[in-house]
């Protein structure tokens, strides 16, 4: 019990006393004999308890009550009538008694009021105290839901660096094998240069082949190191605002060096111009375009251009066309046998994505679904140039379920949705005919994508998000094993 709190009890058993006291010796001291009053003589209710001399209009009656209604203390004094007071002797000392009374009764209110402040006061501070108490108690808790947070996050974080410890043991050893071919290179560089100087002194054939293995086995890791797995995908890269919902925009891989023309698509049916802007820059800052019109409306928003032709599903078919801009004619058509058309397998979008053509390192790939595979996703390789497939691969994808797909480097990349929260969950590798779960995250800034494509040359992803033309960066690692050089 706090002090505050004892003190309040203190001063109510003082009062207590008081009273007590003064029911049983003030009667005493002024000479009265006492009786006890019932409610049928005209006393007070039975919570008071009073004392009456044998003649009640020669004496005096005192009344006291130990508190009242609101726990203050009460005294209540009946003098006798005046004629019979003024001639008693100890009228005197009972108007004294009477004054002390008086006074114990003030202070006793005073000290009631102070008792009151006190209990307020102590009343507020409790409350106060177990605010307090609450306000530590959610401190504590939300410490220790931080530190299990923290925990959990550097956990999982070292659960994701831990795959990547043999990869950089790779590294080393691809490290001692570019200082290799280093030194190598340096070796012929004083020879030829020797050479120069003397000639004849070694044998020609000989340092050719030497020169031409090099250039080979450069060659092959510099192909090596263009390729690898996905690992991560940067925030996107807004490049400009418009068109409509659905649409695609690109570049051509194939380019020559310089050509930065960049070519847009809007909407994904019963349109059939392409605009064609001069380079990046002029896509971003201005209108200026050429428009070629196509021969028959595309579907869908999977075309690409590749090495200076547009390859696109012929509205309401499964039939390719490979248009040339050079000649603004058809070069090549071909049946995609089997493949879904018309909104019969398309991403989970809709809007007549059946036929997805892309391009990444290797070449031109389709992606579309069969009857025969169950609706599933079917990957084919095409060649560029007479539109027959090389080889085809069947997945265990349904193609109804994914948002997007893109394929680097012989794998394909599907997204788990194409509004809201979305990320790169399944891969395909066509090296090895197998496939895998995966978990790479991908910010889907406008809530809307209706194309995702791979350009191997700018090792990016180009996206149509919701009326937003938008570039994604992407993280590849290398992996380089001197064996297969």
């Amino acid at each position: 019990m706090s002090v505050p709190l004892l003190k309040i009890g203190v001063v109510l058993s003082t009062m207590a006393m008081i009273t007590n006291w003064m029911s049983q010796t003030l009667p005493s001291l002024v000479g009265l004999n006492t009786t006890k009053l019932t409610a049928a003589q005209g006393g007070y209710p039975d919570r008071s308890t009073g004392v009456l001399p044998a003649n009640p209009e020669e004496s005096w009656q005192v009344y006291s009550s130990a508190q009242d209604s609101e726990g203050r203390c009460v005294c209540t004094v009946v003098a006798p009538q005046q004629s019979m007071c003024s001639r008693d002797a100890r009228t005197k000392q009972l108007r004294q008694l009477l004054e002390k009374v008086q006074n114990m009764t003030q202070s006793i209110q005073v000290l009631d009021q102070r008792t009151q402040r006190d209990l307020q006061y102590v009343e507020k501070m409790e409350v106060q105290l177990r605010g307090l108490e609450t306000k530590f108690r959610q401190v504590e808790e939300n410490h220790k839901q931080n530190i299990a947070k923290q925990y959990k996050a550097i956990k999982a974080k070292m659960e994701e660096l831990r795959p990547l410890i043999p990869v950089l043991e790779e590294y080393k050893a691809d490290a001692k094998l570019v200082l290799q071919f280093k030194e190598e290179v340096q070796n012929l560089t004083s020879v030829l240069s020797e050479l120069q100087e003397e000639m004849g002194a070694y044998d020609y054939e000989e340092l050719h082949s030497r020169v031409s293995n090099l250039e080979e086995r450069l060659r092959a890791c510099m192909q090596k190191l263009a390729c690898g797995k996905l690992t991560g995908i940067s925030e996107p890269i807004t490049i400009k605002t418009s068109g409509s919902r659905f649409g695609s925009w690109m570049t051509d891989p194939l380019a020559p060096e310089g050509d930065t023309r960049v070519w847009y698509m809007d909407g994904y049916h019963n349109n059939r111009f392409v605009r064609e802007y001069k380079s990046m820059q002029d896509f971003m800052t201005s209108d200026n375009f050429t428009s070629h019109r196509l021969p028959h409306p595309w579907s869908g928003t999977g075309q690409v251009v590749y090495n200076g032709s547009i390859y696109f599903n012929k509205f309401q078919s499964h039939v390719i066309i490979k248009f040339d801009f050079r000649t603004s004619s058809i070069s090549k058509s071909r049946q995609l046998d089997y493949a879904g058309f018309n909104n019969a397998y398309h991403y989970a979008w809709g809007g007549h994505s059946d036929i997805d053509l892309m391009v990444d390192e290797g070449g031109l790939w389709a992606v579309y679904a069969t009857n025969q595979n169950a609706g599933n996703i079917v990957l084919s390789k095409l060649n560029p140039n007479t539109l027959q497939i090389v080889k085809s691969w069947t997945t265990n994808h349904p193609k109804r379920s994914a948002g997007e797909s893109f394929m680097i480097c012989g794998t394909l990349y599907v997204t788990n949705g194409y509004s809201g929260g979305t990320k790169v969950y399944y891969a395909y590798s066509t090296n090895s005919s197998t496939y895998e779960y995966i978990d790479i995250a991908f910010q889907n800034k406008y809530s809307h994508i209706s194309m995702l494509d791979y350009n191997p040359r700018d090792r990016a992803l180009y996206a149509w998000n919701n009326g937003h033309q938008v570039l994604y960066n992407v993280t590849l690692f290398h992996v380089i094993r001197s064996e297969e050089l």
